[in-house]
Formats: structure tokens, C-alpha cells, sequence
């Protein structure tokens, strides 16, 4: 907390709870709700899918609770790196700093990939794509994330203000769908509620089965308890981003009353919307009908849904909701990238130069070398399947800021804390138990993915990080240690 009075690397405090509720909100309600909900309901969960949305709310929940007291009691730049880093040192801190490098780099390139084909169904051609010499160019990949990279080098508060137009627009669009949508349900499409196990061609031996399968002998299979369980693990997908408040906390006038209600306000608005667009699609369409080998090969999405009800308005009304939703993604999963990258930065574990601030107050040169990768990995490689590597990350790095929440309670019970978790230490076990249980029905392909990218960070670890470490310097009389500033106290 000292060193963010440290000379030349300030972040500016210019955000509210509300900006942080429309921070959350904004990336948490994505393309996801538009097309997750209907792909996922036809073929794994069928109408039960409702359930699985709440089974990982609930895990979020848990979690957010752990984030809130977190975020209230340090509130620094980083989010779980920062969180673990005061709790369990800095090998772990470094660890979760690459996991989030994961959760954001990789989900900001995959959505704005997405847009990039939303795009073109809002405006009638084929796609934000072009062939130059051989080499497939992804330009609307390149327009968005060039232009929330300019946006966010500006200002925070600015992009809060964006975003909070954006996010206007895609909740008027989510609230319009699940009104209309509502007219067109049927409830015998809600029989059988959860559809009787079906196996896999492949037997359930393959890495596609989920870890949990695998374990319990279950196989691979979708509908069904295991299908059911599969699902949560896939729609977890959907409530991503929700952590990125937290990294925030330094920019907030009173992070010790704001961050807690911008982190657990904006997932209990997710989850309501969640539950009743999953109601709304499994009610307008037969479950066996949503699924990807069913039909004409037409991508099974809401907008699908409204078409076999004869509402062929949908389509754009959602594409715009949608290609708005994926918009306001981008922008927050950098900003917290950003975030994260500049803590890591400061403390010595990536270049020290890096942790410098603009004159708007904002990381700017980091955010414009994660602007350049996010923008060549999502124009010119194909990403594909990597949601789940994204949720086996996030989800490791809220097990982590759980077991936290119960360490500082007892290391340093003087601090204060704008928020506690109740019911100590059972909420925070609770959210340990239901993320790992998530984590165990991911695909074991996605568990190896996870294990190699990992490896890969420890290695960075030792040969850089660990020598360049501040607080390793200062324990090596390299450098002084940090002088407390009276500025410092951030309780007000």
C-alpha cells in the first residue's frame, strides 16, 4: 500500500461504486448471454440449464465475497496477484499474475474476435475478415481492440463513462429479448426437465471427458447429472470479468465501501438477467432442437430461437446487443490486464520501466504493448475452444483468494476491513469447494493446456522475476526500503 505513493507510478482515484457496478456489469454480460445459453442448453444440460447457470452463480457468489473483504482491506492494483502476494509471498503472487495474464490476454483476444464477426451481421456482409497474400487478416479484431487500447491510454473514468452507455444499450436489449421471449414459452418444452444421460461415440475414455467423469467413471456424456454438472463448468464462462472491479480498487475515491458494492452488486444483477434469458430460450425452443448436430447446421443462439417462433426482428436487435455487449467486454478484460501487469510491474517481477503512468494517470505503455498483443493474437491466429482454459484459470485464482480471506484474518487481524466476510471461515471453505468441484468438470484436455502454460510461467519465474523482485532487493540491501509516505493511509 506504501508503494502506490511511490513518485511517477500513481494511479488516479476517479471511480464510484457505481462505475465499478457498471464496470462489472459491463463485462460480465457479453455475447455470452446471447449465445452460450442456447448451444450450451442443447448439448449438455437440455432445460436444466437454468440450473447450471445458478449452480455457478452460487461458486461466483462465494468467491465475490472473498474478493469484497480482499479488495476493501488492500486496496492495490492486481486483484488476486495483489491479494496473493499479501498472504502467501511471492513465488504464489507471481503464479496468479500469469494465471490472470491467461484469464484476461486470452479472453480479451477471443471476444473481440467475436465481435468481429458480430460486426458483420450487424452491418450485412460476410465477417470482419480479409485474405492478404495467404494470410488471413482478422480487421475488425484490429479496429476494436485499436480503439479501446486508445481509449483506456486517455482515462479511466472516460472508458467508465463508455462503458456505461454501452452497457445501457445491451441491458435494454437483454430486457426486451427475455419480455418478448416470455410470450413464446412453452411449457411442455420444459419435459424432461433433465434429460436422461446420453454417452459419447467415443465412449467417455477420450481428453474431452471431464476430469470428474474420468475420476468417478461416469464417462463422457452429455445430459444428464454429468451433463448438467459439464454445463455449470461451461456457463462459468459466462460470469468471467466479475473479478476485474477488484483490480480497480486503487483508482476508487473509497475502495473500502465501493469496491464491495461494485463487485457483489453487479453479479447479483448478472445472475437475475442469466436465469431469465436461460427460462426464455428453453422455453421458446425444444432442448434436442439447440443442439449443434440438430437442424440445417444454423448456429444454435437466441437469435435462433426467436427465428423458429417466427420473430425474425430478433436477429439484429440481438446482434446489436451482442456486438454492444462484446464492447464494453474488451474494454474492462484490458483494463484489468493492464491492472494487473502494472502491479507486477511495480513490485519488480516484469520491468520496473513498465510501472510508469501517463499524464492522464494511467499505465499507458503498458496498456499499449497489451493493445498490440491482445490486437496480432485476435487478427491473425484462430482461437478456438480456449473459454474453458479461461475458466480453469479464473477458477484457480479464486481458490486462491479464498484460502487468502481465512490467512490475513488470522495474520493480521488489526487490519482494517471496509467489508468481512460473515459466517468465517465458512463462506470462504464453501467457495474453495464449489470452485474446485467446477474445476473437476472441465475436460482433462483443457487440465493439460493449463498444467503446460504453467510450467511455462515458473520458468520465467526463476530465470527473471525472482532476481528482479523489489522485495527481494530490499531484503538484499540492493535497493532502500519503500519510506512511508502520510498520504498513505488510503481509509478515507
Amino acid at each position: 500500500m506504501r508503494d502506490t505513493d511511490e513518485p511517477g507510478s500513481q494511479l488516479k482515484k476517479s471511480l464510484s461504486w457505481w462505475d465499478l457496478t457498471v464496470f462489472g456489469v459491463s463485462v460480465v454480460i457479453g455475447a455470452g448471454i446471447f449465445t452460450i445459453t442456447a448451444s450450451t442448453a442443447g448439448d449438455l444440460a437440455g432445460p436444466a440449464i437454468s440450473v447450471s447457470f445458478v449452480m455457478a452463480a452460487i461458486a461466483c457468489a462465494l468467491a465475490a465475497l472473498c474478493y469484497a473483504e480482499f479488495a476493501s482491506t488492500v486496496p492495490v492494483a492486481g486483484s488476486a496477484y495483489t491479494f496473493g502476494y499479501a498472504t502467501f509471498g511471492e513465488f504464489l503472487a507471481w503464479v496468479l499474475g500469469w494465471d490472470l495474464i491467461l484469464e484476461f490476454a486470452v479472453g480479451a483476444a477471443t471476444v473481440a474476435k467475436g465481435w468481429s464477426s458480430y460486426l458483420g451481421t450487424v452491418f450485412g456482409f460476410s465477417g470482419g475478415e480479409v485474405e492478404i497474400g495467404g494470410l488471413t487478416v482478422d480487421w475488425g479484431a484490429l479496429i476494436i481492440v485499436g480503439g479501446i487500447t486508445a481509449l483506456l491510454v486517455v482515462g479511466t473514468k472516460i472508458s467508465s463513462r463508455v462503458s456505461a452507455v454501452i452497457t445501457a444499450i445491451k441491458v435494454a436489449v437483454v430486457l426486451l429479448v427475455i419480455v418478448v421471449g416470455f410470450f413464446y414459452v412453452k411449457s411442455s418444452n420444459f419435459s424432461p426437465f433433465i434429460p436422461p444421460a446420453k454417452a459419447s461415440e467415443s465412449g467417455g475414455k477420450s481428453v474431452e471427458s471431464t476430469l470428474f467423469a474420468l475420476i468417478t467413471g461416469g464417462g463422457d456424456s452429455s445430459y444428464g447429472w454429468y451433463g448438467l454438472l459439464a454445463a455449470a463448468s461451461i456457463v462459468f464462462f459466462a460470469f468471467i470479468g466479475f473479478d476485474v472491479v477488484a483490480t480497480t480498487a486503487e483508482e476508487t475515491k473509497n475502495p473500502r465501501r465501493d469496491v464491495p458494492r461494485g463487485i457483489l452488486g453487479s453479479l447479483a444483477i448478472v445472475t437475475v438477467l442469466y436465469v431469465l434469458v436461460t427460462i426464455v430460450v428453453t422455453g421458446m425452443v425444444n432442448y434436442k432442437d439447440l443442439s449443434t448436430d440438430a437442424g440445417d447446421g444454423s448456429a444454435k443462439n437466441l437469435a435462433y430461437a426467436f427465428g423458429q417462433n417466427g420473430i425474425t426482428w430478433a436477429e439484429k436487435v440481438i446482434a446489436i446487443g451482442a456486438l454492444a455487449g462484446l464492447t464494453t467486454v474488451v474494454m474492462v478484460l484490458m483494463l484489468g490486464q493492464s491492472r494487473v501487469l502494472f502491479a507486477m510491474s511495480r513490485d519488480g517481477l516484469l520491468p520496473r520501466g513498465l510501472a510508469k503512468t501517463s499524464r492522464f494517470g494511467t499505465p499507458a505503455r503498458i496498456q499499449i504493448i497489451i493493445g498490440v498483443l491482445v490486437a496480432v493474437v485476435a487478427a491473425f491466429f484462430p482461437i478456438n475452444k480456449l473459454e474453458e482454459m479461461v475458466n480453469v484459470g479464473t477458477l484457480f485464482a479464486f481458490v486462491v483468494v479464498s484460502a487468502g480471506v481465512i490467512v490475513l484474518r488470522r495474520r493480521r487481524p488489526d487490519l482494517q476491513r471496509g467489508f468481512t466476510v460473515p459466517l468465517m471461515p465458512v463462506i470462504p471453505v464453501l467457495a474453495i469447494a464449489a470452485c474446485v468441484w467446477l474445476m473437476l468438470n472441465l475436460s482433462a484436455l483443457t487440465w493439460i493446456r493449463f498444467v503446460v502454460w504453467m510450467i511455462v510461467g515458473i520458468v520465467i519465474y526463476f530465470l527473471y522475476s525472482m532476481r528482479h523482485s523489489m522485495v527481494g532487493r530490499r531484503a538484499r540491501g540492493e535497493v532502500p526500503d519503500t519510506v512511508e509516505h502520510p498520504s498513505a493511509d488510503t481509509s478515507t
